[in-house]
């Protein structure tokens, strides 16, 4: 397998640390997007966003690492549960504002391609005829009411039925991820990313043919250049934060 990746903190963040992570072994690749709390919001815990995807991507990886024939979920799950016990006890985790993530996963077993997707940060699957289909765990688009949401709604709504699900501290929500296998002699590729480079489809105009293609052929670091380029261009809409941490990576077996 081989895993081409690039990250990069969104610009103009003051010195704050990227919350995207990225981590590959010899048959997987993770992609992690954490969630920025809101300015001024209580997360109920002494961990910023940066130390929990770091910890549940390494987590990840002991798993993934161990168990080449797990489920995925239940690789995700106990990497979930392995972060809640780092927290050692001094954090509020019900609190809905507590350091949170999304997933992205994609492994090689045998002659299968497995992956799952929790949250919004998809993964893209090339077929060996140009041909794509995008896993995307799009929940965070369909909450009640309608956009833009408010904070309230958020808090909410996260880790519940009817809402959306998210690695945080409930083990219970990695059995909710999007997951499947497909066999690997009918791909090309799998692009990971977070939502700082799905911009570039959603608003931007480009397609996933288009982000797979780069991806193959420029690598992953064009569509961060890519993305930066039509926000200063374009700017983002109402309401949209104008840069956000962006991560892409690229595997071919």
């Amino acid at each position: 397998m081989h895993v081409v990746y690039s990250t990069a903190a969104a610009p103009g963040g003051g010195g704050r640390r990227n919350e995207d992570f990225v981590i590959a072994g010899p048959d997987w690749v993770v992609v992690l997007d954490g969630a920025t709390a809101a300015a001024g919001a209580d997360s109920g815990c002494r961990h910023d966003v940066a130390w929990y995807v770091a910890r549940l991507g390494t987590g990840l990886a002991r798993g993934l690492a161990a168990g080449p024939e797990t489920d995925l979920r239940d690789v995700l799950a106990d990497a979930i549960r392995e972060v809640t016990g780092c927290h050692g006890g001094s954090c509020d985790l019900d609190n809905p504002d507590s350091p949170s993530s999304t997933a992205a996963i994609v492994r090689r077993r045998g002659a299968a391609v497995d992956y799952l997707v929790l949250c919004d940060s998809p993964v893209v699957l090339r077929g060996r005829d140009g041909t794509v289909r995008v896993i995307h765990d799009d929940r965070t688009e369909h909450l009640p009411g309608g956009r833009p949401y408010s904070a309230a709604l958020v808090r909410s709504m996260r880790n519940r039925q009817g809402g959306f699900w998210v690695a945080a501290a409930r083990p219970e929500a990695a059995h909710q991820a999007l997951t499947g296998s497909v066999a690997a002699a009918d791909l090309d590729g799998a692009l990971l990313v977070t939502d700082g480079v799905t911009r570039l489809v959603e608003w931007y105009g480009r397609t996933w043919e288009h982000l797979t293609a780069t991806a193959a052929t420029a690598g992953p670091v064009e569509l961060i250049i890519q993305v930066r380029a039509a926000e200063r261009e374009h700017g983002a809409p109402r309401g949209a934060k104008p840069h956000d941490d962006a991560t892409a990576a690229w595997v071919r077996w």
